[in-house]
């Protein structure tokens, strides 16, 4: 079995560099390889991998019109092992962050994960959710068990 995503968002940019420095410089990614002639590259943090398009350069998949600030109605969750740096290379850099660093326990099962996140948009306004887990602890209240398995009876 490989070690590869299954599933590897594409952004489509405005200006592939910029998007490239945010995503390198600022939140940690590295290039794993690029096509710059096509505004082109595919980039990896950890498990967390996504791909960069340049709007009009190449092929350009859109369903729809592509305003400002694009991404609407998602939010891209990544994980980092160092937060604090993370935050320092972004403040450092004058970057707007959305929602302040704060933490947060999310209801997983029958425990809860703790992260510390904040929020930030890229140069064409996808929201990036830079997050490090803190821990895990039993949920503090009860709820109705809404999962199912939906694999097949076979």
């Amino acid at each position: 079995m490989s070690n590869e995503p299954g599933l590897v968002p594409e952004l489509a940019v405005t200006d592939y560099e910029a998007s490239r420095r945010f995503w390198c410089d600022l939140v940690g990614f590295f290039l794993r390889y690029e096509r710059p002639e096509e505004g082109f590259g595919y980039l990896v943090l950890g498990n967390a991998h996504l791909m960069l398009d340049q709007i009009d350069q190449g092929r350009t998949w859109a369903t729809g019109p592509l305003e400002f600030p694009l991404g609407q109605g998602i939010n891209f969750e990544v994980q980092v092992d160092n937060l604090d740096g993370t935050l320092q290379r972004i403040t450092e850099a004058g970057w707007p962050i959305f929602v302040e660093p704060e933490e947060k326990w999310y209801r997983a099962g029958d425990v809860e994960i703790g992260v510390r996140q904040f929020l930030i948009q890229d140069p064409d306004g996808y929201l990036v959710r830079l997050q490090q887990e803190i821990g895990e602890r039993p949920t503090s209240k009860t709820h109705a068990d809404c999962t199912q398995d939906v694999r097949s009876s076979d």
